[in-house]
C-alpha cells in the first residue's frame, strides 16, 4: 500500500456560547468530507485547495471565539495509512444513492419534462456531493457511476427519444452561402441540442431556413437537411454534439460566445464540465416545452433565451479581452 499520503489535521475547539456558529462549522466540516479522528480533531488528505479551505475555516473558528490549529503530516506506516483511508470509505453513501436511483426509475414514466428535469437535477446534486468527498474511490464508486449514467440515459430517452449515436467521421468545412433558403429537418418535441441547433441555423447559417419537425427520423424528406438524428447530415461526431458540429462545419468556431454556448449544450446533452448558466437554461427549456403548442412556438420562445445568453457570453468575452489588454 502507498504510505506516502500527506494529511491535513485540523485541531479545534468550537465556541461554547454560540450554538449557531458551532452548527455552521460542523456542517462545513461534514460537507467537505472531513473524517473525525476524535472529538475536535478532523482529517483530510492533503491538497493545496483543501488546506486553504481548512485554513479559512480555522480563521473563521478563531474569529468566532474558538481555537483552531492546522497541521500537516504523513502516514507513519502502511497500517496507519489503511486506518486513515478507511475513515473515508463512502461505500454506504454510494449504495444509498444507487437505491435512490432504483426508486427514481419507477417514477420516470409519465412525468412531465419539468418534473423530470427537477428530478435529474436533484439526483445529480446528490451524486456530485458524494463524488466530491470520495477521496479514495473504489468499486462502490464505479458501481454508482455506472448506475448514474444508466439513469441519465433513461431520462434522455424520455426527454429526447431517438437521441443520435456518435458518428466517427471528419467534420467537413462548408460554405454558408451554399446553405441558404433550405429545408432543415429534426425530430419533433425538441430538447436542448435540437433547439440550440435550430436557433444556430436560423441566426448564423440560414436566416431563411424552413424547419420540418419529424415524427420519426425515417420521415425526413430527401431534399431536407437533417440534423440531430442518426443518418442526418449534421449529427453527433466524435465527442461533439450536433450544435458543436454545426459551429465547426460552418467556420463559426472563432466566436467565443458560440463556443461558450456549445459548452453549455454539450454539458446538458451528454454531460461534461459544468456551465453555471446550464441549470437555468434547462429549467426554462423544460417549462417552455410544457407551454409551447408546437415546435415552431418552442423555437421562437427559446430563440429569445438563446439570443440573450449569446449577448451575455459575448459581453463577458469582451470584458475578458479588455482586462487582458489593460
Amino acid at each position: 500500500m502507498n504510505t506516502s499520503t500527506i494529511w491535513c489535521l485540523l485541531v479545534l475547539t468550537l465556541p461554547t456560547e454560540n450554538a449557531t456558529a458551532r452548527m455552521r462549522f460542523w456542517r462545513a466540516l461534514k460537507a467537505k468530507g472531513c473524517a473525525v479522528l476524535r472529538d475536535g480533531i478532523y482529517l483530510l488528505p492533503h491538497t493545496e485547495e483543501r488546506e486553504q479551505m481548512l485554513r479559512e475555516l480555522a480563521g473563521a473558528i478563531a474569529d468566532s471565539g474558538g481555537t483552531a490549529h492546522l497541521l500537516r503530516a504523513p502516514s507513519l506506516d502502511a497500517a496507519q495509512e489503511g486506518e486513515f483511508r478507511a475513515l473515508f470509505d463512502r461505500s454506504d453513501d454510494h449504495a444509498e444513492f444507487i437505491r435512490a436511483l432504483k426508486d427514481a426509475r419507477k417514477t420516470v414514466s409519465g412525468q412531465s419534462a419539468a418534473d423530470l428535469t427537477k428530478l435529474l437535477r436533484r439526483l445529480r446534486k446528490d451524486y456530485e456531493a458524494i463524488a466530491a468527498i470520495d477521496y479514495f474511490p473504489g468499486d462502490a464508486a464505479t458501481r454508482a457511476e455506472a448506475a448514474w449514467q444508466d439513469f441519465i440515459g433513461l431520462v434522455d430517452t424520455v426527454l429526447s427519444p431517438g437521441e443520435p449515436h456518435s458518428a466517427e467521421r471528419p467534420i467537413r468545412s462548408l460554405s454558408i452561402s451554399d446553405y441558404q433558403g433550405r429545408d432543415w429537418a429534426t425530430r419533433q418535441h425538441m430538447w436542448v441540442d435540437r433547439v440550440a441547433s435550430a436557433w444556430l441555423i436560423r441566426r448564423f447559417i440560414d436566416r431563411d431556413a424552413r424547419f420540418i419537425w419529424l415524427t420519426s427520423a425515417s420521415a425526413c424528406p430527401a431534399n431536407a437537411l437533417g440534423f440531430d438524428f442518426d443518418g442526418a447530415a449534421f449529427t453527433h461526431i466524435g465527442e461533439r454534439v450536433t450544435f458543436e458540429v454545426l459551429v465547426a462545419s460552418f467556420g463559426l468556431d472563432k466566436d467565443p460566445a458560440l463556443l461558450r454556448l456549445g459548452e453549455m449544450v454539450h454539458a446538458l446533452d451528454v454531460g461534461g464540465a459544468p456551465v453555471p448558466e446550464a441549470i437555468g437554461f434547462e429549467a426554462v427549456m423544460a417549462g417552455a416545452r410544457e407551454r409551447a403548442a408546437d415546435d415552431d412556438q418552442l423555437l421562437d420562445e427559446m430563440g429569445r433565451v438563446l439570443d440573450s445568453l449569446y449577448t451575455h457570453f459575448m459581453s463577458a468575452a469582451k470584458s475578458r479581452d479588455a482586462g487582458a489588454r489593460s
